[in-house]
């Protein structure tokens, strides 16, 4: 998964976070789209463990269930580990 571009990380958990069904808000523009964002940006070639991302959601979800929710929708070597408070 390092040869994967910081956009195409970004798509990837835009369809997963849709086929999961979760209530992720949704901008509020000329071209809507999920309101999320990862942190950084990693240069293509680079691996990392750990990277955080923002997700902003409509409804409280509870965080095993968001955890099992979104790690069935995410392909093998791209996977949620945990999820904060804010």
């Amino acid at each position: 998964m390092r040869f994967i571009s910081h956009l195409d990380l970004v798509r990837l958990f835009q369809r997963a976070l849709r086929r999961a069904c979760l209530p992720v808000t949704i901008t509020k523009g000329f071209s809507p789209r999920l309101k999320m964002s990862i942190t950084r940006a990693l240069k293509l070639g680079v691996a990392s463990d750990r990277e955080e991302a923002v997700i902003c959601l409509d409804e409280p979800v509870d965080a095993e269930k968001f955890i099992k929710l979104i790690n069935e929708q995410l392909p093998e070597g791209v996977k949620v580990t945990g999820m904060g408070d804010n």
